[in-house]
């Protein structure tokens, strides 16, 4: 956990780069006028007038102990992927320089907010919002209408959602960025969802499967034909898990189509199509057109409603295999959803290979994750904990994980193959199959996140939402 003694204020913050602070080794700590003051261990002064060059203001430097700087820096500021910011060339463009620090830091949103008081920027890590900047109320407005002429987006509308799209172009990487613009109380606040092209390190076996989970799910996607469906939430996964299926099966003998929105990744090889509902190309009439394309793999970014579900139990009863997402809540509910949808459990049965559902947890920081004895307290109310379970790790804090405790993510998966006795299941419409999964040996996503904290991957205040009975 960061120590609120370590935080720095946000307009305090953004005086510097990351650069600069990890360079020079300080911590601005206050500002009157054109006088700007540090912190740092190097009090000197070469250093102090280097920094009134750099600044261009009076300087003033206080003494502070190696290891509280070093906890401050950790805590506040992100190094970047210097492999990757030596190359960019950074204009004096505000907007440039942050679009280019989240894509380095590994962040996959960005958000511009106002408010009645203030406006601010936040960045989205490893699943979490993050506040980075500040923005001057009258330069608001100014950033907006530059982020939607790169976006291609009407300036002159502001009481209606627009979305658009932004193609950043470095000497390290190209990578793209989906834009949306959404009116509030106060004005426009814009989200950037950071698009990488490179889909060469998404592979299925790094994903977080176990080896018994990803050796059924291989097997189901090998089928000829049939419906691989992916369910969770938002921000959980499900398209990366499809570009790196997409990725396995893709070689020259397969003719591979998808229907995306937005398209994530380039694949070779794979012929990708941007949904533009404003034109009239949807899922289901984007579908249509695909089983005249002599498909042998279809991919749907998302069955949104029955219209889609039909045409991709069409494609899968003619001879296709169709991947695609639901947002559903467990693998099983998939099925649910899909009689909610009107259809036919006989054809759910006959198409359905794997049924998946998928989330993302944070890994603990390995260099100073704590074990300590597991409490009831920790636990949601009326959860059972296993009698094998007598400790956990918890999340600390420490330079290499930024003083946030976790470092990366995982996901963890429940995956329910499509089999004869489970057809019988389906097609009777019985929906409480957990005697089933026990005695087949699935493990629920529930199960997969106490083996997490069991081996101290994560911890319980991580996955509590998958504990809720």
């Amino acid at each position: 956990m960061v120590k609120e003694d370590f935080k720095i204020p946000i307009h305090l913050k953004q005086l510097i780069s990351s650069e600069q602070a990890y360079h020079y080794n300080i911590i601005p700590v206050g500002v009157q006028g054109d006088v700007w003051t540090f912190k740092t261990y190097n009090v000197s002064p070469t250093l102090k007038q280097e920094l009134q060059i750099v600044f261009g203001k009076e300087i003033i430097l206080l003494s502070e102990t190696e290891s509280n700087i070093k906890q401050y820096l950790a805590s506040n500021f992100r190094k970047r992927d210097q492999t990757h910011a030596e190359h960019f060339n950074y204009s004096s463009d505000f907007l440039e320089k942050l679009l280019a620090t989240a894509k380095h830091i590994g962040s996959s949103d960005i958000h511009f907010e106002i408010y009645e008081e203030r406006c601010r920027v936040r960045l989205r890590l490893d699943g979490k919002l993050k506040e980075y900047f500040i923005i001057e109320s009258d330069q608001y407005p100014v950033i907006i209408n530059k982020l939607k002429i790169k976006g291609g987006l009407d300036i002159s509308e502001k009481r209606l959602p627009q979305d658009g799209r932004i193609t950043i172009h470095s000497d390290a990487e190209d990578f793209d960025i989906r834009v949306s613009s959404l009116p509030t109380l106060h004005g426009e606040k814009m989200v950037l969802r950071i698009l990488s092209k490179d889909a060469d390190h998404i592979q299925l076996e790094d994903l977080g499967f176990t080896n018994s989970e990803l050796n059924t799910y291989k097997e189901a996607i090998k089928k000829p034909n049939g419906i691989v469906l992916i369910s969770g939430p938002t921000g959980s996964g499900k398209t990366t898990t499809l570009y790196a299926t997409l990725k396995l099966l893709n070689d020259e003998r397969t003719n591979i189509l998808t229907i995306e929105d937005p398209i994530e990744y380039t694949l070779e090889g794979v012929n990708q199509v941007q949904l533009k509902e404003n034109i009239g190309l949807d899922f289901s009439s984007t579908l249509r057109t695909f089983l005249r394309q002599d498909p042998d793999v279809i991919m749907v970014g998302e069955i949104r409603d029955a219209k889609t579900a039909n045409m991709a139990i069409r494609a899968a009863l003619t001879g296709h295999l169709v991947l695609s997402t639901i947002h559903t809540n467990s693998a099983w509910a998939t099925i649910s959803r899909l009689i909610d949808m009107d259809i036919p459990t006989f054809l759910i049965a006959n198409t359905l290979n794997v049924s998946v559902a998928q989330r993302l947890v944070r890994q603990l920081c390995s260099n100073c994750k704590t074990e300590k004895l597991i409490q009831q307290s920790d636990f949601p109310d009326q959860f059972e904990i296993p009698q094998n379970l007598k400790t956990q790790f918890v999340a600390v804090g420490c330079d290499e994980c930024y003083y946030t405790g976790y470092n990366g993510r995982k996901a963890i998966y429940e995956i329910i193959p499509i089999k004869k006795a489970l057809i019988e299941h389906i097609r009777n419409n019985r929906l409480e199959i957990d005697d089933y999964m026990h005695a087949e040996g699935i493990n629920s996503l529930k199960t997969n996140a106490i083996n997490l904290i069991r081996n101290g991957t994560t911890s319980v205040a991580e996955v509590y939402s998958l504990l809720i009975e």
